[in-house]
């Protein structure tokens, strides 16, 4: 099956409670980085996007100009998503980030706008990674 979202409805919006029951023991994680991003940029605007059925809905954290980062709910589990500028980029590849993301930064295809990524959260063990790929970022 494709890798699209598990909420593919235009017309019902996801709640916590549809992410709670979908995402299962990950739910916990969703939230623990979505918190993180909002401390760190209270100015974050939090928002369900449906960019189309071949997608379904996603969930994102953005500023006024771009997202700073892009959830993705699956069974069970979720995506995050980053797109980087070059400059971030090469900060990320200098980084004590693991050689699986850096690896993957490295492979993706440049556009104009960066390099995009996509991390599968499962667990805990990508949240430190996770997390500061969100302070690269905002600092970057």
């Amino acid at each position: 099956m494709a890798d699209i979202s598990i909420f593919r409805d235009k017309k019902i919006t996801p709640s916590d409670k549809d992410l709670l029951e979908k995402l299962g023991a990950t739910f916990d994680l969703w939230k623990q980085i979505q918190n993180f991003v909002l401390i760190k940029y209270p100015k974050g605007i939090p928002e369900w996007n449906y960019p189309g059925e071949k997608y379904g809905w996603s969930f994102r954290i953005k500023d006024k100009k771009r997202a700073i980062i892009y959830f993705l709910p699956r069974d069970k589990y979720f995506k995050v998503a980053f797109v980087f500028g070059q400059k971030a980029t090469d900060y990320v590849l200098s980084s004590n980030i693991s050689a699986d993301i850096k690896i993957a930064l490295e492979k993706a295809t440049k556009y104009a706008e960066g390099r995009g990524i996509r991390i599968d959260v499962n667990d805990e063990t990508i949240i430190s990674d996770v997390k500061n790929l969100v302070t690269i970022k905002l600092d970057n």
